[in-house]
């Protein structure tokens, strides 16, 4: 086969770049999709799926070896070809796979109990999974041609994936998810045409109005997503809040906008009724109200009153914040559609510093309720930010901190969104609130309440540690929690309560009949008075939490996982136990929730599939090829050498182990930089920018004369394990900066490693290449197959266990690696006939 020179051969890395940055590209949008359409447990999927795919195309061109040579001549028509077909066959897929999933008539709620449900659960898995099959088919193939220069090709598929990354929140913020889609395959087409494959004039003409169709629709989209008026652009689960408000009668949509991290909508005659704890006590009517969807969630309220006329502020539950410390300079932490805001102003407030994580919220108001944009008063100052960073980088002192309760009632009997970080809800989130209260100032938060007690406990733990952190002696005189039918709410004073403020909580727990749940020697008869339930359940938990000898002891006797969240397992809403599997086997398929109240037990469920499939792929082309070997008694890849067993093995642990390691290292640096960047959208985006980008730098000195290759992966091990110390430290000096700047350190901070990581796999390709280069279709496979396995292990062992283990089993996948990959001169194949 004729060897071109780089510059001359370019065309075939870029092609290969472009395959790889759609096939990003696709993944990112489908995680926003997913996370819209249905639920957050699909946008999970995502990441599986798409490695489940390249994994696939391993398998495939293993088994169809003639997709690579249609003869020994002519090696790069052939891999041209296949790069020209995978970028028109993504494009397709692409737009076959987003309309099975617009029309398929999926219902994740009746799964338990309709088996008509299953299959179109896996043909919705798998429809999604095709466009990363084809982009697999051409990266694959790309690496099992390119002898020599895979090194190249791999440098080429990390660098695109990284550009694709890029590009991922770019398109969302501009055309939303529709748009990022069509980009998506513009993308994948712009590959196509980027191969040295010749198209005829019909080809290319078809190309070129493909490629004009999507970018005219793209700008299309643009124009209405920025203007206010985006389509959805997709069917969503009818038991999305959304969705029920549309079918409300008269409702109508005054804007839809997507940015990068959200889809947010405002219905008006929805019958949007929210005053989350309002006592019953309240007179009047509650004000007209818009509401506002996130990701066509529950509706969270817009307001239409002013602060003067919010009479039914003085009836919620936190109001009582406002009446210990009228006038007060109020910090409100994660406000939403701003109701927080409004209650404080309503209290008083004289200055109320409003911290929105999302930039898009007071935008949306500010459009959709002129009138009564709540951030635009002359006494609020709004902030786009964090709320860890905020809390980090200010200064200021405040009287009272508010915490509101945005998010909509979850069971959390089951576990079933365990998934969902918040580096607010921790034990350093807790104890960094309380760093910025002034001298007697007070914190004020509030939960759901549920039965049996769990969510509220853990709330009081969480309190009581960061508390403890902040050097409070005597956690439980400086608490306050009482509740209504539906929520408890906490007061928080680290200087401890004064009688005079004891006897004025109690008369206004009296006048709008909450129910006292803890305060400094509180009665027990003082609880349960006006709300009643069988029994005082819920102060008896916070007793037993108080009255515990040893702490740990009494977390592990209860029911649900109630011990307190911290930064290395920021998972406040994962409440399940092993203890609950009776429970919830019993109930299994007897819940109004997402795939029959199974919950946490759809990791597991996925886990097993993911490894059934992946066992698959990687064995059946084995299988087969040895069967055809039997029958043939020669080798179908034109007598290229072959392996024996036991270095087939090696292979496969070589591989799996690659494909174990980057993606534990991978997915718990993205959920540990959720708290220095403050979103999981900017989280994804930089450290997969960082890690592919500067795997595909290290990926170029494989070959380099001077590298110590053996030394160089001994570091990649003694950084990996380095690691979760350093982005500890490194989670610690960076939140007071701006994120701008936080990007970049982080992109920094995290070159080495990466440049390291992009190593390992190139290596084991030049070790194939010498002796068995017919099994590099293979390695792909069980690379992309250990892979999809890591995806899902290392988010169960996260929730477990916390990112410091799951980055340490990184770490020992890739000594394991370097212990497995044979040194120099060690002949590991041999040309004999015969094999597996």
């Amino acid at each position: 086969m004729q060897r071109l020179s780089f510059w001359q051969d370019y065309r075939s890395f870029v092609s290969v770049g472009a395959l790889a940055g759609a096939a990003l590209l696709l993944e990112s949008t489908l995680t926003r999709l997913l996370a819209v359409a249905q639920y957050y447990h699909f946008a999970f999927l995502v990441v599986s799926l798409a490695l489940l795919g390249f994994g696939a195309s391993g398998s495939i061109l293993t088994l169809m070896p003639r997709l690579l040579v249609s003869n020994p001549d002519a090696g790069d028509e052939a891999i041209d070809r296949l790069l020209a077909y995978s970028g028109v066959g993504f494009a397709v897929s692409v737009i076959l796979a987003y309309g099975v999933v617009n029309l398929l008539p999926f219902d994740s709620y009746s799964i338990a109990w309709d088996r008509k449900q299953v299959f179109l659960f896996i043909l919705y898995y798998l429809s999604l999974a095709i466009p990363f099959v084809c982009a697999g088919l051409g990266i694959g193939g790309a690496l099992a041609v390119q002898r020599g220069r895979s090194h190249l090709v791999y440098a080429a598929n990390l660098l695109g994936s990284g550009v694709g990354v890029i590009l991922a929140p770019m398109a969302l913020w501009l055309a939303g998810v529709p748009g990022a889609v069509l980009l998506s395959i513009v993308v994948g087409l712009l590959g196509t045409l980027s191969s040295k494959f010749k198209w005829g004039k019909a080809g290319r003409t078809s190309l070129l109005i493909g490629l004009i169709a999507a970018t005219g629709g793209i700008a299309v989209l643009s124009v209405a997503n920025l203007s206010g008026h985006a389509a959805l652009g997709m069917a969503i689960s009818p038991y999305k809040g959304l969705a029920y408000a549309r079918q409300y009668p008269g409702a109508i949509r005054l804007y839809g906008r997507w940015n990068a991290i959200s889809r947010l909508d405002v219905m008006a005659r929805a019958g949007t009724r929210q005053l989350p704890g309002l006592s019953y006590t309240y007179p009047g009517i509650p004000p007209e109200q818009y509401g506002l969807s996130v990701d066509a969630d529950s509706l969270q309220a817009i307001s239409l009153v002013s602060p003067e006329d919010f009479t039914a502020g003085k009836f919620l539950p936190e109001a009582l914040a406002f009446i210990l410390r009228p006038a007060a300079r109020t910090l409100v932490l994660e406000p939403g559609s701003g109701l927080g805001v409004l209650q404080a102003l309503a209290g008083g407030g004289q200055e109320v510093i409003a911290v929105n994580s999302n930039p898009l919220i007071p935008e949306v108001i500010s459009r959709t309720a002129p009138g009564f944009d709540i951030y635009h008063y002359a006494q609020v100052r709004n902030t786009v930010e964090a709320t860890r960073a905020f809390l980090e980088r200010d200064t200021g002192l405040y009287h009272v901190i508010f915490l509101p309760l945005t998010d909509a009632y979850r069971p959390v009997t089951s576990g079933a969104y365990s998934l969902s970080e918040s580096y607010t809800l921790t034990v350093e989130g807790f104890a960094a609130m309380l760093t910025r209260l002034a001298p007697d100032g007070l914190l004020v938060t509030s939960r759901w309440l549920q039965t049996p007690p769990s969510e509220e406990v853990r709330l009081i733990a969480t309190l009581v540690e960061a508390l403890e952190a902040r050097n409070v002696l005597h956690p439980q005189e400086a608490l306050v929690a009482y509740r209504g039918l539906q929520m408890i709410t906490a007061l928080v004073k680290p200087d401890g309560w004064s009688t005079t403020e004891l006897t004025a909580i109690r008369k206004f727990l009296e006048d709008r009949r909450y129910d006292l749940v803890w305060a400094p020697e509180v009665d027990m008869g003082e609880t349960n008075r006006y709300n009643r339930l069988p029994d005082s359940v819920y102060y008896q938990a916070i007793n037993d939490l108080f009255s515990a000898k040893n702490r740990e002891e009494f977390y592990a006797s209860f029911p649900y996982r109630i011990s307190p969240p911290r930064d290395d397992r920021p998972f406040f809403f994962h409440f399940f136990t092993w203890k609950q599997t009776p429970e919830l086997l019993a109930a299994l398929g007897h819940t109004w929730q997402p795939f029959g109240g199974s919950g946490y037990f759809v990791l597991f469920a996925l886990l097993i599939l993911v490894t059934i499939f992946s066992g698959v792929l990687i064995l059946v082309p084995l299988l087969i090829r040895r069967c055809s070997r039997a029958a043939n008694s020669v080798n179908l890849l034109h007598h290229q050498p072959t392996i024996r067993k036991k270095q087939g093995l090696r292979v496969l642990a070589y591989f799996s182990c690659l494909g174990l390691a980057f993606l534990f290292v991978e997915i718990p640096l993205i959920q540990r930089f959720i708290l220095i960047l403050g979103h999981p959208t900017y989280a994804f985006t930089v450290v997969v920018l960082a890690l592919l980008s500067f795997s595909g730098l290290g990926s170029l000195l494989v070959r380099a004369a001077w590298l110590p290759r053996r030394a160089a992966l001994i570091l990649l091990v003694v950084l990996a394990l380095l690691t979760p110390w350093a982005v500890m430290n490194l989670s610690d000096a960076l939140l007071g900066w701006e994120i701008p700047w936080r990007a970049l350190a982080a992109v920094i901070g995290l070159a080495p490693l990466a440049i390291l990581m992009g190593l390992p796999f190139p290596l084991g390709l030049t070790w194939l290449e010498g002796d068995a280069p017919d099994l590099v279709a293979w390695a792909w496979a069980v690379n992309g197959c250990a892979s999809v396995i890591a995806s899902v292990l290392a988010a169960i062992l996260a929730l477990s266990y916390g990112f410091t283990l799951v980055l340490l089993l990184g770490a020992i996948a890739y000594s394991l690696a370097v212990l497995v990959l044979p040194g120099q001169g060690d002949k590991a194949y041999t040309t004999q006939v015969g094999g597996l």
